[in-house]
């Protein structure tokens, strides 16, 4: 390479230790940041310029005639120079960084974020739609414009673990996971005074850890500049852990810079002062809604659209994007009790009927006789396994000082970031002698070949698994998912069973859960503890409710684990299971989950249980037990119960409410049409799923490891690749053959392959250093792929001359007196034809005419004069290059005020072309007609 004078701005050349290197951003004389010119991420350098001897800027060289490759050639090696690039110039920044394809419908989130500045965005899209993708997006998108540096995620605990995996292998953003258990390990070693929120610049936070009065004061001082906070309607209800997060959230929401979006499936669930507590923390002002009228109102709704995205399920469907939810088929089926099942709950139901109605005036003693009576009907209804466990653990008398949580949590379905604790089957044992002969007939039931529930349930399964279904089977208690895998081990052949319950750490629920997806055919029973955190739509397609929650929300968290965003299988069952003669059954099944479900089919949005206390359930409980000369085997009319009636008209009340809140706070939302075009630019910048196959696919038969493909997906060969590139490979994770897909979602058991996944990023910069070094390596001659051609082409009618450029471009931020410069790459195709006044082209049209097969052979002296025209050419043709450096650089900066319109109004942007252009590669494509 020639040099010129040192200039060292990011983006510039230079030569240094026998390579050429990229300067990046981040440079602060005397120290660069480089990145090879030919190479990946993970080889950037830092060098002190002034003890790094020979420094020189360079400039990159033309094609050469010896370097002379085919038209199957440049087509490899104009995918690879695309798929290489991780800075692709477009509207956004961030697309060559993710390891997902958005579809279009969850680009509307991050247009509504990038025209607001600071970004204050509550996502309310139903569950399974893909919220976390959607904020993560924004986040990405302003890590890569350098508007953040920092990012914390607020969860419930259990959703920790799930974030921190989200954020790593899909948006390479390395988070850290703060727990109660993990913070104290996190900050061994950090300066006395300092933060590890300022040590460690993402972090994803447990609501519970950081709510406490002693670290929210620490969090809020070092706290990111942005902000994702899930399940955020758990931060804004009544309760004292509530009051803790609202708090928390009120306090950073006062910091008038700060980025904040909130994510939610439930934003009104009818609690009014609920609700606009959430919104006030978009803007203070919104709290005004609650009692606005007229104008005022109007304004104010006008400007909280900005601020608000809800989406239905069938709101998506304008996209016409098919495929992206399954179809669920539901259906019911019940059992009897009969025989000597029949006669023990009776035994437990008149049991309990008397305990409760022998309370007498004392208070104490009714609350402990009827908690400890209800525990044992819901573990008798559960399992004969539960209801054992239940009547061995003795409910102490001391407890009834406390509230109905802290003695029989587990007795309620409880809220649902406790779910990871609320799976233990709670005391029943109140130390009542009559107990003792109940735990005997108990115990002599447990394990019974005739358990009409688990027979119903064994028939059940088998039918799902002929149908080739993967099932999932959610119960309530511990005792039940160990019963219920005690007795259906072995009971399908070829079929992998395992249980996941509360008692496992979260990692080592997701390590058994993937343990599990790797078997051919699969059935996991588990506890609510799965019911979030965890997806389950990878590895399964079927959900079974064998127990019934007395907590609606629950039963749609469990479906939503595999009737999500990304299921593979078209279709997904949902089988509710309950007892026909069981009035504990009936009275969830009739008076709560049918009642949750006609809202929603109403509303188009479910509104929770209004019953954060629990009194509501516990007198219509109540009143079950105590209504007298109803055995098991009769019919109950729910309607008749006064408890129902006024949980009826609680519920009603509250949805009419919500429904109001959302005819009124309905988002104005983008359209497609306002979205296509930005994500057509995108496609186009970057690269398509076809263009990753495609790549893939030539790359590896180029490197003698050819993929062999199934009916959906295919497998690399990795073990087949040259030594070198096996290494390079290794070092980020990819030591053995892989199962792959270009689509989503990917077939069972397959990976779905993205442009930044590392096989893609690896495969690109290896072809392109041996292209752009004229090396080959591992003795490999044949994957040296030439800079230069001439081929006769059947897609042009006038001689085409065709060159790849690599455009560099410092797009440089400047906002409250200071500037940041970020070094923006882009792949761009261009041509011209005819020899005498040329067209010219650029754009997907050329890359058209490059993809068609040549035709025949070209004698060699026809190529090389050809060739050598062509150089010449590109020689006299260096201002037309300088001019559309330029012009792309405007494109650009355009492109950015664009979709971030907010923030030039808070500073201003400039773009700037760096110059030579860069010409990867030159072809010259003669009409298919000629002679």
């Amino acid at each position: 390479m020639s040099t010129a004078a040192p200039h060292y701005a990011p983006g510039a050349l230079v030569r240094v230790r026998g390579r050429e290197w990229i300067v990046q951003p981040g440079s602060r004389p005397p120290l660069l940041r480089l990145r090879p010119l030919s190479g990946g991420e993970d080889e950037t350098a830092l060098i002190h310029a002034a003890l790094e001897p020979g420094i020189e800027s360079a400039y990159f060289p033309p094609p050469d005639a010896v370097q002379e490759g085919s038209q199957i050639e440049a087509v490899l090696l104009a995918d690879a120079l695309r798929l290489a690039l991780k800075r692709g110039a477009g509207p956004f920044r961030s697309f060559g960084n993710i390891a997902v394809e958005p579809r279009t419908y969850q680009l509307v989130p991050l247009l509504m974020a990038l025209r607001l500045d600071p970004v204050r965005l509550l996502i309310a899209d139903d569950v399974g739609i893909g919220k976390t993708i959607e904020a993560a997006l924004i986040a990405r998108e302003l890590y890569d414009r350098g508007e953040i540096q920092r990012l914390a995620v607020l969860c419930p605990p259990h959703l920790v673990e799930q974030w921190a995996q989200e954020l790593a292998e899909r948006f390479h953003l390395d988070a850290i996971a703060v727990t109660a258990s993990s913070a104290a390990r996190l900050e061994r070693g950090i300066p006395v005074g300092e933060s590890l929120f300022r040590v460690h610049p993402i972090t994803v936070v447990s609501l519970d850890y950081i709510k406490s009065e002693r670290h929210r004061h620490d969090f809020i001082r070092a706290c990111p500049e942005f902000v994702i906070v899930d399940e955020a309607h758990t931060c804004v209800s009544s309760g004292q852990n509530r009051q803790q997060r609202y708090e928390l959230l009120r306090q950073l929401a006062q910091d008038a810079a700060r980025h904040l979006v909130l994510l939610t499936a439930t934003p009104h669930s009818g609690d009014q002062h609920a609700f606009f507590n959430l919104l006030a923390l978009l803007k203070a002002e919104f709290a005004a809604l609650a009692t606005a009228t007229g104008e005022a109102k109007e304004k104010l709704r006008e400007q909280l659209a900005q601020h608000f995205v809800q989406r239905r399920r069938p709101d998506i469907d304008e996209w016409h994007d098919g495929g992206i939810f399954p179809q669920r088929q539901t259906t019911e089926i019940t059992y009897r009790l009969s025989g000597q099942w029949d006669r023990f709950f009776a035994a437990v139901l008149d049991y309990c009927r008397e305990v409760v109605s022998r309370a007498g005036d004392d208070e104490r003693r009714q609350r402990l006789s009827f908690w400890g009576t209800l525990a044992l009907m819901r573990c008798v209804a559960s399992s004969p396994a539960a209801a054992v466990q239940a009547l061995r653990t003795r409910l102490s008398a001391e407890q009834v000082e406390l509230s109905p949580e802290d003695v029989v949590g587990p007795l309620f379905d409880g809220a649902e970031d406790q779910l990871s604790e609320d799976d233990v089957a709670p005391a029943a044992d109140t130390g009542d002698p009559v107990l003792r002969g109940l735990l005997r007939e108990a115990e002599a039931l447990a394990g019974e070949a005739g358990d009409p529930k688990l027979r119903l349930l064994t028939d059940h399964l088998q039918q799902l698994l002929n149908d080739g279904f993967n099932p999932v089977v959610f119960c309530r208690y511990i005792a039940t998912a160990h019963y219920l895998r005690q007795h259906l081990h072995g009971r399908f052949r070829g079929v992998a069973v395992d249980s996941v319950t509360g008692e496992f750490p979260p990692e080592e629920r997701a390590r058994r859960v993937e343990a599990l997806g790797e078997a051919e055919r699969r059935l996991l029973i588990a506890t609510d503890c799965l019911s979030e955190g965890i997806n389950l739509h990878e590895f399964f397609d079927a959900i079974v409710h064998y127990d019934l929650s007395w907590n609606p929300t629950r039963h749609e968290q469990r479906e939503g684990r595999v009737d999500r965003f990304g299921q593979p299988s078209p279709t997904v069952r949902a089988t509710l299971i309950y007892g026909a003669n069981n009035p504990v059954d009936g009275a969830v099944l009739q008076v709560i989950l049918r009642k949750a479900e006609k809202i929603r089919q109403e509303l188009g949005v479910p509104v929770p249980l209004p019953d954060d206390d629990h009194t509501l359930t516990q007198a219509l409980m109540k009143a079950v037990m105590l209504r007298s000369n109803r055995g098991p085997q009769q019919a109950f009319d729910f309607e008749d119960y006064a408890e129902s009636r006024a949980l009826d008209l609680r519920w009603t009340d509250l949805a009419e409410k919500a429904k109001k809140n959302r005819t009124v706070f309905a988002q104005r939302r983008l359209r497609p049409a306002d979205v296509l075009p930005e994500w057509e630019r995108m496609r186009a910048v970057l690269g398509s799923s076809d263009d990753v196959k495609r790549f893939v696919t030539q790359a590896m038969a180029r490197l003698g490891a050819a993929l062999t493909f199934h009916t959906r997906g295919a497998t690399v060969p990795v073990s087949s690749l040259p030594p070198g590139l096996r290494e390079r490979l290794a070092s980020v994770g990819i030591e053995h053959d892989l199962r792959v897909d270009f689509t989503q979602p990917p077939a069972p058991g397959a990976r779905f392959i993205h442009r930044s996944h590392p096989l893609i990023a690896t495969l690109a910069e290896e072809l392109l250093e041996r292209a752009l070094s004229g090396d080959a390596h591992d003795g490999q001659q044949l994957a040296t792929l030439g800079r230069i051609g001439v081929w006769r082409s059947p897609a042009v009618t006038r001689i085409t001359a065709v060159l790849l450029l690599r455009l560099r471009h410092q797009l440089i931020a400047t906002r409250a007196g200071a500037s940041r410069t970020l070094l923006v790459e882009e792949a761009l195709p261009v041509a011209w034809q005819g020899r005498t006044d040329p067209v010219e082209v650029q754009g997907d049209e050329v890359l058209a005419w490059l993809q068609a097969p040549a035709l025949g052979n070209l004698p060699d002296a026809v190529r090389q004069r050809e060739m050598q025209t062509l150089l010449d050419t590109i020689r006299e043709r260096q201002p037309w290059l300088e001019r559309l450096a330029d012009a792309q650089a405007e494109r650009l900066l355009a492109d950015h005020r664009r979709v971030r319109e907010a923030a030039d109004a808070r500073g201003r942007y400039e773009v700037r072309a760096l110059k030579p252009v860069d010409v990867i590669a030159a072809y010259v494509l003669l009409p298919g007609a000629c002679a």
